[in-house]
């Protein structure tokens, strides 16, 4: 898979994504002068989480042949007074008859989830400005400095 993901604004307040021949689509809230016709970008973030621990669950059932069906994942989050993210809890929700023996193996399978694991030690962020001339993009840059995003 390619490692380069390209922007495009085609209006509004959207803006999408281009990857791996997907389109991935995002749009603000009314409130926020967009028409709401696709997720907001931070809902795609906490979708990111969410599902990657689901695919982590999803692996777990499927290699000791557990029925997945009936399992689901809940996740809620809090934040700080200022907006910022607090904490995030992940609720896996299993029917009866799920094995009490692999309830908190089921757990430690949801926290390897790949993108949480980003977060608990993130990466450097390189952000530029280059004037599009057509030419191959260069990486990593020869000029400028690595600056922190914050």
């Amino acid at each position: 898979m390619s490692n380069e993901m390209t922007v495009s604004f085609p209006g509004g307040k959207r803006v999408t994504a281009s990857y791996h021949g997907f389109e991935i689509p995002t749009d603000q809230h009314p409130s926020s002068g967009g028409e709401g016709s696709a997720p907001e970008p931070y809902d795609l973030f906490l979708a990111s989480l969410a599902t990657c621990a689901g695919i982590y669950v999803l692996g777990f059932c499927e290699r000791r042949g557990i029925p997945y069906e009936g399992v689901r994942l809940v996740q809620r989050w809090h934040r700080q007074p200022d907006h910022r993210m607090a904490r995030i809890e992940l609720e896996i929700r299993v029917p009866a008859g799920f094995p009490e023996k692999y309830h908190r193996a089921i757990e430690r399978a949801a926290a390897q989830c790949s993108v949480k694991r980003t977060m608990q030690d993130p990466p450097e962020f390189d952000v530029r400005t280059v004037v599009d001339d057509g030419s191959p993009d260069e990486w990593p840059p020869s000029f400028g400095s690595s600056l922190p995003v914050r």
